[in-house]
């Protein structure tokens, strides 16, 4: 099994991250890891976790070290990642976590949070009183006391999936730095940089029997085990505060422009996974792999990508996404993932604006319809309304008492509407035609039960 390409000893924390779950373990530390193994560097990972403490239980008795299992159709590549150092529970511990990000050595801040981490009210603007309870007062007290030694500012680095994540980030930050800190808010919109990114790699929840099967191949039992695809990409917007790993020396693209490429995963990737996971559980299946394999939902998805998403995106030059289509199927088909449908439906909410509407919008715009989008509209409706919980649980989204409501409210007949509507919940520039209302209401009524 490949051990890391360099030692850990006498290495300082150069990146705090906050979020440190599966994915990112998969993604951002695994790249770092080989970054230091090709050229060096103190950029050891500080993992933040904002809420609980399962992460660092995992992760902070075998020092950071864990196993990144990837999984193919051809077997098992088990590798040590050794680029995480602890993980502090910032609730427990706010003032090692301040003192991480004011500290010299740091120059990267990381976040994966979800899309619901950065606070936001329904119409995007920052939740104020919610994002107390978030990173953004840590990252306010350590940037006063950067600012306060005259030190430098920071690369924060969005590594969620929203549109233009780190635009949104310096927007959200600023609103909150202006309404605690002005003169702060103004220090940090000087010296900081907020790089847009787009990550890509399938991380599938571990489970006991992945624990188990790496036990008894490995001879010891990791708590931090990962499991994931062959496949990993990232994409990062050339605009950094000072110092970065040399991620580009192993596989990650700086760019100018990052929106092509986000804009693609969001609406072909993230877009179709959402849909199959809908339609999936609807039509029930419990794994990605199942769902993409049905004769009735794979037509759907490809639809989705091939047809109405790829004609929205404007690509980069060398972009191919009719390839990339391609192989975003092969990768829903990797049977030895088992990425459950159920994880994909989770935070449905804060997900299909960026991942659906979108690309509704533009084809309404050009009197265009999107039959396999509205679909999934009509397989998220059904998950939502919450009668279905005894075959996958209940539904695990923010609003989902506000969509259980509307239900109760309006019925089939009102459903669309309320939630899609001028004044719906999830009001967007998708205005729900008479047709698209005819559409969704016929997968409403025929949608497998």
């Amino acid at each position: 099994m490949a051990q890391p390409g360099y030692d850990r000893t006498g290495r300082q924390v150069g990146i705090v991250h906050f979020g440190l779950g599966a994915f990112t373990r998969a993604h951002q530390a695994w790249y770092t890891d080989r970054a230091m193994a090709a050229a060096g560097g103190d950029w050891l990972t500080l993992g933040v976790s904002l809420r609980s403490p399962e992460v660092g239980a995992q992760l902070n008795p075998q020092d950071g070290l864990y196993t990144l299992a990837e999984r193919s159709g051809a077997g098992t590549r088990r590798q040590v990642i050794g680029a995480v150092t602890e993980v502090v529970l910032a609730t427990a511990d706010r003032a090692r976590v301040v003192a991480a990000l004011a500290a010299p050595s740091t120059h990267v801040v990381t976040f994966t949070v979800t899309e619901k981490g950065y606070c936001r009210q329904p119409d995007g603007a920052l939740d104020l009183a919610l994002a107390e309870q978030g990173f953004y007062p840590l990252l306010a007290e350590a940037l006063g006391q950067r600012r306060a030694a005259g030190q430098g500012g920071l690369t924060l680095l969005s590594c969620d999936n929203l549109a233009d994540n780190g635009h949104q980030l310096r927007r959200l930050l600023g609103d909150y730095l202006a309404a605690r800190d002005p003169g702060l808010g103004a220090w940090t919109g000087q010296t900081c940089t907020f790089p847009c990114s787009m990550v890509d790699r399938i991380v599938p929840a571990t489970t006991p029997e992945d624990r188990a099967e790496a036990a008894a191949a490995l001879g010891v039992e990791d708590r931090g085990l990962v499991v994931t695809e062959p496949f990993s990409q990232w994409v990062i917007e050339d605009a950094f505060a000072g110092p970065r790993p040399a991620w580009d020396l192993v596989g990650a693209e700086i760019v100018g422009a990052v929106a092509p490429y986000e804009t693609a995963k969001l609406r072909m990737l993230n877009g179709a996974h959402s849909a199959l996971a809908y339609c999936g559980l609807l039509a029930g299946h419990s794994f990605v792999h199942e769902a993409v394999g049905d004769p009735l939902l794979r037509p759907l998805v490809e639809g989705l990508m091939r047809e109405e998403a790829l004609p929205t995106i404007a690509a980069a030059p060398g972009q191919d996404l009719s390839a990339y289509a391609d192989a975003l199927l092969d990768r829903f088909a990797n049977p030895a993932l088992n990425h459950k449908l159920n994880q994909i439906a989770m935070d449905g909410s804060q997900k299909i604006p960026q991942r659906w509407l979108a690309t509704l919008a533009a084809h309404q715009a050009s009197g265009r319809c999107c039959p396999a989008l509205l679909t999934a509209v009509a397989a998220w409706l059904r998950h939502v309304r919450g009668d279905n919980a005894a075959r996958w649980g209940a539904v695990d989204d923010p609003r989902a008492a506000e969509l259980a409501a509307a239900w109760a409210a309006h019925g089939a007949e009102g459903i669309v509407a309320a939630v899609f509507g001028p004044e719906g919940l999830l009001a967007s520039d998708w205005h729900p035609s008479a047709d698209d209302h005819a559409v969704i209401a016929e997968a409403l009524a025929v949608s497998p039960t």
